[in-house]
């Protein structure tokens, strides 16, 4: 596997009882410990069902403008659903001043993206923003299926392996991610040219950590552009290209905090491809395309330290959270 990046496989899981299960459990926990990031294999989400979200996404994204507003994103912050154009979203890492928020999101390098965010169907804190049928039809339905088999990766598999990692019973995390609060992002980095990214007048993701429990990234093919930090070296990204048949893996803040800091949330950044030496002229950087899977854990949940992640010698860093409060303040300074 090329990169730095560890790689977990999860052929052989199943229902997490067997010894192979827990060897893939103890993968998972020493990349989450050592990188905060990993390589999936074998996560049973169909790649053809992969393929074709992504053939989704690009047909949402070509709409006219006028169309996909018809789906806006509602004006706060933490309702994140529905289409938010290009800018309206500038990513910040813990940042909650407003007049430096304000700052972030009219200075240099802002964020050049646009989005499509959608979640659980049945929730009845968050609605779904769909554009109207006659539209664009049959989305709704494929981008629920797709949204619905990550779901199933992370409940039947996922969270089983974590908990297995850190010597928790298999179904500890279930109870704290039962509600569904999780939200599948669409997102399209339109091309331009090479010299505004070189410039600084436009960039695509800053360097920035997750939220919440954890993330599934699919990247499309041929683009790339996702950097991480380097353990060894802070401060240092490394790139993390796409590979045929994998899921990028990362934890988010919110399961730092829990571990302790057992686990590492890495920061991440989205970088347009430098200009290549043959390049005397003012290319074209392409379009890139990614989806992004958020898990998070229910909205009334409080949690507290995990356990065997505290001891005499190593006290609780945080006091409990509940996990309503901490992802809206994260998600308002971003919007």
């Amino acid at each position: 596997m090329p990169g730095s990046l560890p790689t977990v496989d999860f052929e052989g899981f199943k229902d997490g009882t067997s010894k192979d299960a827990l060897e893939i459990g103890q993968k998972l926990f020493e990349a989450c410990r050592d990188v905060g990031f990993a390589y999936l294999v074998n996560t049973g989400i169909p790649q053809n069902q992969i393929d074709g979200m992504f053939d989704w996404s690009m047909k949402l994204f070509a709409l006219p403008l006028e169309t996909k507003l018809k789906a806006r994103h509602p004006p706060e912050g933490w309702k994140h659903r529905g289409y938010s154009g290009v800018g309206r979203e500038q990513v910040s890492q813990h940042v909650f001043d407003p007049d430096e928020l304000q700052a972030i999101r009219t200075g240099k390098f802002p964020d050049f993206k646009e989005s499509f965010d959608l979640g659980n169907e049945d929730s009845e804190i968050l609605s779904n923003v769909w554009l109207p049928e006659e539209d664009f039809p049959d989305f709704r339905n494929h981008a629920i299926d797709f949204y619905n088999s990550c779901r199933e990766f992370q409940l039947s598999t996922l969270l089983p392996a974590l908990a297995l990692g850190l010597g928790l019973p298999i179904d500890f995390f279930h109870d704290y991610h039962s509600a569904n609060a999780n939200q599948l992002r669409l997102l399209h980095y339109p091309g331009a040219p090479t010299s505004v990214f070189e410039s600084g007048e436009k960039g695509r993701i800053g360097a920035h950590t997750d939220f919440g429990t954890a993330t599934l990234l699919f990247q499309d093919d041929d683009c790339g552009g996702l950097e991480v930090e380097s353990p060894s070296q802070p401060g240092t990204f490394m790139a993390v290209p796409p590979v045929a048949g994998t899921v990028i893996f990362n934890i988010g803040d919110f399961l730092m905090r829990w571990s302790n800091d057992t686990l590492k949330s890495t920061l991440h950044r989205v970088r347009a491809p430098p200009r290549k030496d043959e390049d005397s002229g003012d290319g074209i950087v392409k379009d890139r395309f990614s989806m992004a899977y958020f898990m998070g854990a229910d909205y009334d949940k409080t949690i507290d330290c995990l356990p065997g992640c505290f001891s005499p010698l190593r006290p609780k860093r945080y006091e409990p959270i509940n996990a309503g409060n901490y992802l809206n303040k994260r998600l308002n300074a971003t919007y």
